[in-house]
């Protein structure tokens, strides 16, 4: 007699079933198939080995810095404002340029320049910011990645660059057409910074939330680094163009090393792994006992798809910066001390740099540190946007505050302590929801879908900002 021959593939293991590899002519009919095919799906490869590790928190280190560049267009630009009412400045007036040193002193003889540039600004920053991050969500796939991270950093480079060489350049005989050439320069910069955004966040989805909190964390690090560079700029009685020399040249280092920095981090084994793509692995076992056959299932992405499983974490991000953005800093910066007037340096020139730029980025930025320790709660959606939508208790709070000059609504809140305590809730709770969704929408995805569920999720963002803005403008004409 024959010994049986087991055909099973060495793989698949002992059967459970009563037959072996030789069907008697007893067997039923229902166990005869034809070249049967058992197909599992795995993900995970059969020996797992030692993931690369961040050395010395090396990548930790490179995406706060670089978290902190995506903003340093609009932190810088603000920060220099006492440098933009200088060169816009009426040159025919007999008053001293000093005038200008202090722009929160008031409206009051101000050239239409003067008064229409922040405004300006901030529509020229956030519109094309808001419609090239939707774009970058919706076609980063067709230009690789490092193509527009290095093309932004060089970009934005440039500009400022060109920025810095106007300071010492007089401009005073043709004022509009350097209005209107600022406004050109801050729109490029705002498109490279949107893409910039859009491809960091969009790396950052492939990364644990511990970076993702890192890169978040910096860009509030930035309000802080330019408050204190403005605070700093008004204790030494810097002149308007030295300040806006020493910020601009401040920004080109920054971004020179965030240039090298970048460099270094795609070189990084730690990097490379987690931006390695992962296929899915379709398995065959054959029963005819062939080595078992392996495809691999590459993912097509679907930004309607991706867009299904994250937009109420998109919506949660877009209430919090809609709400952020509608006050600060249009709002708060014309908050006042009660005690104005009394000469008293405190009120009258530190008050608003210190609180309305400075507490509120530094609790923005508390709140984004803490909300990575806690990150709470972690994948309820609802619950992040119910969160979100609280802080509209802080519309009422801040309309309210003594911010000047008012036309419609009574001033309830006098206080100085009271002010101070809403920004510093209003700063906390603004970086503790931002990052905590920002985390939270990439990983509600597979793991091919995350570099899109993130640019995705900058995109709500920067909506946020571009709606926040243009409402502050009906707001500071309400009051």
């Amino acid at each position: 007699m024959e010994d049986s021959i087991n055909t099973q593939p060495l793989l698949q293991g002992d059967s459970d079933s009563d037959f072996d590899g030789n069907l008697s002519d007893d067997t039923p009919s229902t166990y005869m198939v034809d070249d049967p095919v058992v197909t599992t799906k795995d993900t995970k490869p059969l020996f797992k080995g030692r993931d690369p590790q961040d050395r010395f928190s090396l990548a930790y280190i490179i995406f706060y810095f670089l978290g902190m560049t995506t903003l340093l267009p609009w932190n810088f630009f603000i920060t220099a404002d006492d440098y933009w009412m200088y060169k816009f400045r009426d040159v025919n007036a007999s008053e001293p340029t000093t005038m200008f040193l202090n722009s929160s002193v008031g409206t009051v003889g101000r050239t239409p320049l003067q008064k229409s540039f922040t405004a300006y600004l901030s529509v020229a920053s956030t519109v094309p910011s808001t419609v090239f991050l939707i774009l970058n969500s919706a076609l980063s796939h067709k230009i690789s990645l490092h193509s527009r991270m290095l093309g932004s950093f060089v970009m934005i480079l440039l500009l400022f660059v060109v920025t810095t060489l106007f300071v010492h350049i007089n401009t005073d005989a043709w004022q509009y057409d350097f209005f209107y050439l600022t406004m050109a320069i801050v729109v490029a910069l705002n498109i490279a910074s949107a893409v910039l955004t859009g491809g960091l966040f969009g790396m950052l989805g492939k990364f644990s939330a511990a970076y993702i909190s890192a890169a978040s964390s910096g860009q509030s690090l930035g309000g802080v680094f330019a408050a204190l560079a403005e605070i700093l700029s008004l204790w030494l009685g810097a002149s308007p163009q030295l300040s806006a020399f020493v910020y601009f040249m401040v920004a080109n280092v920054f971004l020179v090393v965030s240039i090298v920095c970048y460099l270094v981090l795609i070189r990084a084994v730690f990097f490379k792994y987690h931006m390695a793509p992962r296929p899915q692995l379709s398995v065959q076992y054959e029963a005819d006992g062939c080595a078992p056959s392996v495809e691999v299932d590459m993912f097509s992405l679907s930004y309607t798809r991706v867009l299904s499983k994250i937009w109420v974490h998109g919506l949660a991000v877009w209430m919090a910066f809609f709400v952020s953005l509608s006050f600060y800093p249009a709002v708060t910066v014309l908050v006042e001390s009660e005690n104005k007037g009394h000469g008293n340096q405190w009120n009258d020139k530190y008050f608003v740099p210190v609180v309305a730029y400075l507490i509120f980025s530094l609790f923005d930025y508390l709140g984004r540190v803490l909300s990575g320790l806690l990150l709470w709660p972690r994948q309820n959606a609802r619950a992040l946007l119910l969160m979100s939508a609280a802080r509209i208790i802080f519309v009422p709070l801040l309309l309210y505050c003594n911010a000047q000059p008012r036309q419609h609504l009574p001033v309830l809140i006098h206080g100085d302590a009271y002010y101070i305590l809403i920004v510093v809730l209003f700063g906390f709770t603004n970086g503790y929801v931002v990052n905590v969704t920002m985390i939270s929408g990439p990983k509600a995805c597979e793991h091919h879908e995350q570099e899109m569920a993130a640019s995705i999720m900058s995109a709500f963002l920067g909506i946020g900002l571009a709606c926040g803005a243009l409402l502050s403008m009906a707001i500071v004409s309400m009051i």
